[in-house]
């Protein structure tokens, strides 16, 4: 007997602020997607620039895995990519007034306060992955991606591509073994 596996529910999400060169790679790599006709209509693509609230506005729709598209400086070659899972900070110890006040400043609703803000009322993905480029310069008032980022583009756009399909082939097998 052969099962259908449920539709998994993918949100990429890019991130970034155009006006500031390279640290607009996740949303020019998020514009790119839209453009492609060929991804399942169970993978929404949107940009989020900066701030998180918009993030987790769409992430209340509930899905299963979540893609972020970010510049990500780590002191590497500009236009290098990396995979990665985050990490978040043990808030535990915070009393209820010490959460309020980090959760509630929406001025500082970075997408990454906007996850952890989400990991507390319990609608996280269960996968999360961000795909980061090491920008060449992030702090210039400009617009437009440096050479070495704007030419990680294709690539980066080959990476989400991939992990899209590992990670169905995955859920899919792991279904199967289940039956």
């Amino acid at each position: 007997m052969d099962m259908k596996v449920p539709d998994q529910k993918i949100l990429i999400a890019g991130v970034g602020n155009v006006l500031q060169g390279d640290d607009g790679f996740g949303i020019e790599l998020a514009h790119r997607l839209m453009e492609r006709e060929d991804l399942s209509q169970t993978i929404k693509v949107i940009e989020t620039g900066i701030g998180g609230m918009s993030l987790i506005q769409e992430l209340m729709y509930g899905y299963n895995a979540l893609v972020i598209l970010d510049a990500y400086k780590n002191n590497g070659t500009p236009g290098r990519l990396y995979m990665l899972e985050p990490v978040f900070p043990d808030m535990s110890d915070l009393s209820v007034h010490e959460l309020h006040d980090y959760f509630s400043d929406t001025h500082y609703a970075t997408p990454m306060r906007a996850l952890n803000f989400l990991t507390h009322i319990d609608r996280l993905p269960d996968t999360i992955r961000i795909i980061g480029c090491e920008p060449e310069e992030i702090d210039d008032l400009r617009i437009g991606l440096s050479p070495p980022v704007a030419d990680a583009i294709e690539e980066a756009m080959q990476m989400v591509l991939t992990w899209i399909d590992n990670y169905l082939n995955a859920i899919n097998c792991a279904q199967h073994e289940t039956v």
